[in-house]
C-alpha cells in the first residue's frame, strides 16, 4: 500500500537519522522530533523487520531516504535494478526527499568501502548532470545531491569544489544536500575557506543539511560520522544559516551508535541555533 500523504508536506526543524538500535524507542515514546531520514539501502530486501518497523515508523513521522549506490559519479551504467527498488520504495513510503552523493563508489563491478570524490572538470559536469538528469527521469522526482568530504584532489580540475557543485546542481535541475562537516573536513584537508565554500552555493537549491562528527587524525580530519558535531561544524553551521535561513536539518550518526538520547541532545543544540534564523 503506498504511504498516507499526510506527511508529504515540506520538512521543518532538526531531524533525527534513523537507526535500527533505536526502532523501539521511536515507536515506544513518540520523541518530539520533526523527521527521520532513513538509510535507505538497508531497507532494498523485499520483507523482515526494517521494512516492518519503517512502515509503523512512517505512520508517526515524516521521512527522508539517503542513498549510498547510486554512483553518480562513475562510469558504469546506471544500475537499472538498483533504481527499480528504490522507486518502489518511494512509491509505498512517500518520503520527502529522496537523496545521495556526488562521489563514485564503483567500478567495472568493484564496489569500493567508500564515497570516492570526482575530478571538477567541464567533461565530468556534463558526465554527472546527464547521470543525475537520468535517474530524476526513472525515478519521476528531483533528487537531493551531497557534498561528500575529501582526503585527495585532482590536479585535472577546472573547478573549485563549490563551484563544480553550484554547476551541477543548477544544470540538472536538482536540490542540494549540504554536509556542514563535509564542508569542514575537506576545507581543512584541502586548506580552503569553508565560509567562502558556503557563500558560492546556489541558495535556493539547498533543500537540507547535515550535520555530523568527525575525528582529527594530526595530519588530516578523518569523516566518522560516528562522534558529537565538534565545535567548528557548529560555528560553520552557525554561517551557513545565516546565510541560508533555516534550512532543515539532520543529525547523522552512522558508526558507534549512541543512545537515542545523546542523539536527542544533539538534535536539541541544532534547534537552538536553527530558532533564531526562523526568526
Amino acid at each position: 500500500m503506498p504511504a498516507s500523504t499526510a506527511h508529504q508536506k515540506a520538512l521543518h526543524g532538526v531531524g533525527i537519522g534513523l537507526r535500527s538500535q533505536h526502532y523501539q524507542v521511536v515507536l515506544d515514546e513518540r520523541p518530539a522530533v520533526p523527521w527521520f531520514e532513513v538509510l535507505i539501502d538497508n531497507y532494498f530486501n523485499a520483507g523482515g523487520r526494517p521494512l516492518a518497523m519503517l512502515e509503523r515508523v512512517r505512520e508517526h513521522y515524516p521521512i527522508t531516504f539517503h542513498g549510498v549506490g547510486m554512483n553518480l559519479g562513475g562510469v558504469a551504467p546506471l544500475s537499472k535494478p538498483y533504481l527499480q527498488r528504490l522507486k518502489d520504495l518511494i512509491k509505498r513510503f512517500a518520503p520527502v526527499h529522496v537523496s545521495d552523493h556526488l562521489c563514485w563508489n564503483n567500478h567495472d563491478g568493484l564496489h569500493g568501502n567508500d564515497l570516492f570524490p570526482i575530478p571538477y572538470t567541464r567533461q565530468a559536469v556534463e558526465h554527472v548532470v546527464a547521470r543525475i538528469q537520468q535517474v530524476q527521469d526513472f525515478l519521476g522526482r528531483p533528487i537531493l545531491v551531497e557534498n561528500v568530504s575529501s582526503y585527495l584532489s585532482y590536479t585535472a580540475s577546472e573547478y573549485s569544489e563549490a563551484e563544480f557543485l553550484a554547476e551541477v546542481v543548477t544544470r540538472a535541475g536538482c536540490g542540494l544536500l549540504c554536509d556542514v562537516n563535509n564542508i569542514y573536513v575537506s576545507a581543512h584537508n584541502h586548506h580552503f575557506d569553508p565560509g567562502h565554500y558556503l557563500a558560492q552555493l546556489p541558495k535556493t537549491a539547498v533543500k537540507e543539511m547535515h550535520l555530523a562528527g568527525y575525528e582529527d587524525q594530526g595530519d588530516f580530519l578523518l569523516d566518522t560520522h560516528g562522534a558529537r558535531v565538534q565545535e567548528p561544524v557548529w560555528s560553520l553551521y552557525q554561517q551557513a544559516l545565516d546565510l541560508l535561513g533555516p534550512v532543515p536539518t539532520l543529525i547523522e550518526w552512522d558508526t558507534n551508535i549512541p543512545a537515542f538520547e545523546v542523539l536527542m541532545s544533539e538534535q536539541a543544540r541544532a534547534a537552538t541555533y536553527m530558532e533564531p534564523a526562523r526568526e
